[in-house]
């Protein structure tokens, strides 16, 4: 019980169209749902694992805030996979609004996610001040670009990556083929050491984005899909888009929006962009959320053509498992010691800890110590080092973290930077 109301966990799918309502009037997209929108949103929700991990606040009979997590596979630097425990679906009906719902639901959540052994908790945060106060920081930012195709310097006579000497080719797949073909060319591109931030998909995933998964009125346009198949004919990676179809005084004015595009190889990677920037008619482009430093930019003759629409955070992460954390990723430099103090005042992460990062054949290593500290920091500040995104240097000169011997904060930027960026591709 929270302020006279009860938060549980839905006790059978029966449950799930009036928690899926009071999502809808959370995130504003009205206040009903359908039944035809309720059977396609509750497939994998309405088992028991799934159930116990959905949560509802409620006014009687009414749910008046929700709260779900689903397990997570998270790769870090190096390349190793996680398991985390993704936060989604938070709400709070405007009518209950500061009643400490939010708190008492993440807190069932964290302890869960403890219990079960998850090493960290992560989310997507529509507002920026919530999520600090419950131990989670920024650890990867998501930029877009919008390409003026005409400005890039690019030949548009290009006729696929043959015309680059690499061998391979792009081609056209429908809906259940790539479906077919793409999870396990997604599956090795988040493994690459140099993804770190992310994440797995299930099957789920690719059934609602390519349209096999729909329901009335759920305004989905059907995208094309395209493969990039290397010079042994194997995939390794897609790109999936949509173009608005507008023409003015007869002149094309088409604005053709990339909603995923990945590669397991650079050239892959290049042949994909080049693909979408080189089609007829296409005025602009527009590439959706990628990592900061994506090369896109870079592949262009003039960089300038690739104008930022939008930088913001997009993953948050909540450590829960510090030791696990810190051996689990890889760091800049080896043999090198640092003491860890964290501070976590709901005391999930809370300690201090001796992290050995080990050399050319040996794993880091990390472990609880009695040891004086040469850092100081809360756990939302090791969130933000942990993908290597952010720099130890700017927490401290932001008294966000505190270091006790000479040198230890800049030898702390070397270890956690990391030489790519983190990026997580996905909304969930």
């Amino acid at each position: 019980m929270a302020n006279g109301l009860q938060i549980r966990t839905l006790a059978s799918p029966d449950d799930f169209p009036e928690w899926l309502r009071a999502v809808a009037t959370g995130f504003f997209r009205g206040p009903a749902v359908s039944a035809e929108e309720a059977a396609v949103r509750r497939q994998g929700l309405d088992t028991p694992a799934a159930l116990d991990r959905t949560q509802g606040a409620y006014d009687g009979a009414r749910c008046v805030a929700t709260f779900r997590t689903t397990p997570q596979e998270l790769t870090v630097p190096g390349g190793a996979v996680l398991p985390a425990c993704a936060v989604t679906a938070v709400t709070v009906s405007p009518t209950h609004r500061r009643r400490g719902l939010l708190t008492a639901m993440m807190a069932n959540a964290l302890d869960a996610a403890k219990e079960r052994g998850d090493a960290c908790a992560s989310l997507i945060a529509a507002e920026y001040p919530i999520y600090g106060r419950y131990g989670f920081g920024p650890a990867a930012g998501a930029t877009e670009w919008e390409v003026h195709v005409a400005r890039t310097g690019l030949d548009r006579r290009y006729a696929g990556p043959a015309d680059a000497g690499d061998g391979g080719r792009v081609d056209l797949e429908d809906a259940a083929s790539f479906r077919a073909s793409m999870p396990a060319v997604h599956a090795r591109f988040r493994a690459g050491a140099h993804r770190q931030g992310a994440i797995d998909r299930n099957e789920k995933w690719w059934r609602v984005a390519t349209g096999e998964l729909r329901y009335p009125d759920d305004g989905f346009t059907a995208p094309f899909h395209a493969v990039y198949r290397d010079a042994e004919g194997r995939p390794q990676g897609g790109v999936t888009y949509a173009s608005d179809n507008v023409w003015q005084a007869k002149q094309p004015e088409q604005t053709l929006t990339v909603s995923d595009l990945f590669a397991t190889t650079a050239a892959g990677e290049a042949a994909l962009w080049r693909y979408v920037l080189a089609m007829d008619w296409v005025q602009r482009v527009r590439t959706g959320l990628r990592a900061p430093d994506d090369v896109l930019p870079l592949l262009l003759p003039d960089p300038r053509a690739a104008r930022t629409v939008s930088h913001t955070d997009w993953l948050w992460i909540r450590p829960l498992d510090v030791p696990r954390m810190l051996t689990a990723r890889t760091y800049a430099g080896a043999g090198t010691s640092l003491v860890l103090d964290v501070r976590d005042k709901d005391g999930y992460a809370a300690g201090r800890f001796r992290l050995e990062t080990g050399g050319p054949r040996s794993a880091a290593q990390c472990t609880a110590t009695r040891e004086e500290p040469d850092l100081t920091l809360d756990v939302a500040q090791l969130a933000a080092l942990y993908l290597g995104d952010e720099s130890a240097v700017r927490l401290a000169a932001l008294g966000l973290l505190a270091g006790h011997r000479e040198g230890a904060v800049e030898r702390a930027d070397a270890l956690f930077r990391t030489a790519r960026r983190p990026w997580c591709p996905d909304m969930f």
